[in-house]
């Protein structure tokens, strides 16, 4: 299998757990009385159960694809015995079954209960966690051992499932902002802006976790003294530029935050919405299109060895 294809399918399971764990998560914080009717809770199990098929789907694929690199085949070459190999014999193999058995468990409380209470979110979030959380042991945080291991483990775990929270956030504040004006209604708009408000808050908390558990990674898979070096290699130089994007996405963030939810609000009172909304729908596509390439570099980067395995 080629290394783009390999990057492909990171990049999608990434994506498509971080919404399995992060949709649910924001109709706990972001959806409020009516809001959670039946109706609702209805399209969110369609689109939460299509996501967590995918998630089976590309869970197959990418043990398909490390068995074929394990082995040296093409994907089309893989067999029941390497299969077996890899999902039997390896701690990827035992995060597989983890993740599988979360979302089976995940279908069944979806479509099991016709319930749109906040004891079923809050099920199918906590299910999500696990499924994203076993991607860990397919990258980097994996390779350390003892405490180190502990640590760079419990560090990937937290900055993959703040990362859940704000990819997820993104998808549905930009599916609430993009639709046609003349069906942004003024209740329509003030439920935007109150979902955009609760973000705001936890957002601050997605932000340091981000920030801090990025550190600890950086230093464990970098290491203090090849900080200055970064520029010398594939690696520092993605990481570079993940890091430059996150720092755009963390001033779009602040903008939104302190500037145009505020201005959204005032003009709702005002009783013309246009313009603040345009100004947020230009925010969150820039910052829609820099969460996935961010999440296409660390796909990539979880490909390469880390300037730490040089030493």
């Amino acid at each position: 299998m080629s290394d783009a294809a390999a990057i492909l399918i990171r990049f999608a399971l990434y994506l498509d757990l971080m919404l399995v764990f992060g949709l649910p998560l924001f109709a706990l914080y972001g959806l409020r009385g009516v809001e959670r009717s039946s109706e609702a809770a209805a399209t969110l199990r369609g689109l939460l159960g299509g996501a967590a098929f995918i998630g089976f789907l590309l869970s197959g694929v990418s043990l398909a694809a490390l068995a074929a690199s394990m082995s040296g085949v093409t994907l089309a070459e893989v067999d029941l015995a390497a299969l077996r190999l890899v999902a039997a014999g390896t701690a990827v193999g035992t995060a597989w079954f983890v993740r599988i058995g979360a979302l089976l468990l995940f279908l069944v409380v979806a479509f099991g209960r016709r319930s749109s209470g906040t004891s079923w979110m809050w099920a199918l979030s906590a299910l999500g966690a696990v499924a994203l959380s076993s991607l860990v042991w397919a990258g980097h945080g994996a390779m350390d051992e003892g405490s180190i291991g502990l640590v760079h483990l419990g560090a990937d775990i937290v900055h993959l499932l703040a990362a859940g929270i704000w990819v997820a956030a993104l998808l549905a504040l930009t599916t609430l902002l993009f639709r046609p004006h003349s069906r942004m209604t003024r209740a329509h708009v003030e439920f935007s802006h109150r979902a955009l408000a609760s973000f705001a808050v936890v957002g601050t908390v997605v932000v340091v976790l981000l920030v801090l558990t990025g550190a600890v990674n950086s230093w464990l898979l970098v290491g203090p003294d090849r900080f200055g070096s970064l520029l010398e290699s594939r690696y520092g130089l993605l990481l570079l530029v993940k890091l430059l994007l996150f720092a755009a996405m963390l001033g779009l963030a602040a903008a939104n935050r302190f500037y145009m939810t505020p201005a959204l609000e005032q003009a709702i009172a005002c009783g013309d919405h246009v313009s603040a909304v345009n100004g947020l729908r230009k925010s969150l596509f820039t910052e829609t299109t820099c969460v996935l390439v961010i999440l296409g570099l660390v796909a990539w980067l979880g490909t390469l060895e880390p300037p730490i395995s040089g030493l």
